[in-house]
């Protein structure tokens, strides 16, 4: 099947590149030349692990191929999908900008019937706008489709070729037919294609990331409470973590989610609601637990230094929102790295992903060292912002030299309790005692 993509960011670069892999002739297509260009030389522009590989291949036996000519690209295509940025509005809905301007000029291009897809995650009734841009000048029959993606940035290969569910928003039998096809090579093992239509097929993205964030956050409230009341919530996560009701994921305390999805999805869910006149209470409470609790180890911090971090030199391991990803967007490191600043810290920061993305993003505003003991030597403590698994296991006693004093504020809870007290550490976590080595 020939298949184009518009747009070639995390999500569009994932889905043509699987999709190439599954023997489909792929055209990526995006109006950045220079990052066109950079595709086209074999040179990635996102970095996920997995993918690389399936990229080489496919580029070099030409089923992947790559364009910024929109009317080249769709030729022949008979699935377009559109995957394209939907950053948040001044009001916290999702703009379609984007995504409603290309649908604007496919009306004028295509030549064939396709099938187009709604790939980015967008609110309710969009297909319905994409449809009313496209049919405004299209002289070809088509149909317009909502396929959101569940891709866990880190492991997106994984959720692309072996999904837990595929689901698809659509009335037509024709594209049914024609996405029914194209996803067969994923689903072999059993794992449902669900179609509905396509305004339950949007809705169903924003309320399964919602519904994570909310799991997430009413962890991080139990983690507060058990700091308050004296329990430890690594004991109250697995108490009720094997309840299959409930299960096992998503329930790790820490400081906060981020990430392009979490944040985005819900807020434009619940800007949705307030458009539909629904007082949607739990998203609210969502969004404002979970900003308070992206610094929430700051003002420990002060305190551990008197009131005051003035001249302290804070070490920060870890800048992506999450392990295995160079994505920092609205992570929760980028919101420490400002509450220290402005409390008059210097601060060095390592990651083994995200660096070059924060020195975009913050320039020389902080110290970037090579490894995590460089940013670790002479540091008055250790933050931990990311839980990449070589955090877990470090050379404790290398740690310990660089370290000006045996301090670490960890936000993703990496560490044993009683490991940290037989090191001679002071250790502040999520949800657990302190421990404060014996003077």
């Amino acid at each position: 099947m020939k298949i184009a993509v518009v747009g070639t960011g995390y999500v569009g670069l994932v889905t043509g590149t699987c999709f190439a892999e599954t023997g489909n002739y792929v055209t990526c297509i995006d109006i950045d030349q220079a990052k066109v260009e950079s595709l086209r030389k074999g040179k990635m522009t996102i970095y996920e692990p997995g993918l690389e590989i399936l990229f080489d291949r496919n580029r070099k036996e030409s089923r992947l191929m790559f364009t910024t000519d929109l009317k080249e690209g769709i030729k022949g295509a008979e699935v377009i999908f559109l995957a394209l940025p939907t950053p948040p509005g001044e009001d916290g809905s999702a703009d379609l900008k984007y995504i409603l301007g290309v649908a604007d000029q496919l009306g004028h291009v295509m030549e064939d019937y396709a099938v187009i897809v709604d790939k980015s995650t967008v609110p309710v009734g969009t297909a319905e706008k994409v449809n009313a841009a496209i049919v405004k000048n299209a002289k070809v029959p088509f149909d317009v489709v909502s396929n959101p993606e569940f891709l866990r940035e880190g492991v997106a290969v994984d959720d692309f070729m072996k999904p837990d569910r595929v689901v698809i928003g659509t009335k037509s039998e024709r594209a049914k037919e024609i996405m029914e096809r194209l996803y067969a090579p994923l689903v072999r093992q059993g794992n449902p294609i669900i179609f509905m239509d396509e305004r339950s097929a949007e809705m169903t993205k924003y309320a399964a990331n919602s519904f994570l964030a909310m799991k997430i956050t009413f962890m991080n409230e139990i983690a507060n409470l058990c700091e308050i009341a004296g329990a430890d919530v690594d004991n109250v996560r697995k108490g009720i973590g094997t309840d299959s009701r409930i299960g096992k994921r998503f329930l790790f305390p820490g400081i906060g989610y981020g990430g392009s999805c979490f944040p985005k999805d819900v807020q434009a869910l619940g800007q949705t609601a307030k458009e539909y006149g629904y007082d949607f209470k739990i998203l609210k409470s969502v969004m404002l637990v979970n900003e308070r609790q992206k610094t929430k180890l700051v003002p420990r911090l002060k305190e551990y230094f008197g009131g005051s971090l003035k001249g302290k030199t804070i070490a920060l391991w870890g800048l992506a929102f999450k392990p295995h990803t160079d994505d920092i967007r609205e992570a929760p490191a980028l919101y420490n790295i400002k509450a220290l600043k402005r409390a008059g810290a210097k601060v060095v920061v390592f990651d083994p992903e995200a660096v070059a993305n924060v020195k975009k993003e913050i320039g020389k505003k902080v110290k970037y060292a090579k490894n995590p003991y460089e940013a670790a030597q002479d540091a008055d403590a250790l933050m931990i912002m990311t839980e990449w698994p070589e955090f877990r296991t470090p050379d404790f006693e290398k740690l310990s030299a660089a370290l000006k004093s045996k301090v670490i504020f960890d936000g993703r809870n990496l560490y044993e309790l009683k490991d940290m007290e037989a090191m001679g550490y002071d250790y502040f976590s999520i949800g657990r005692d302190t421990v404060t080595a014996k003077k």
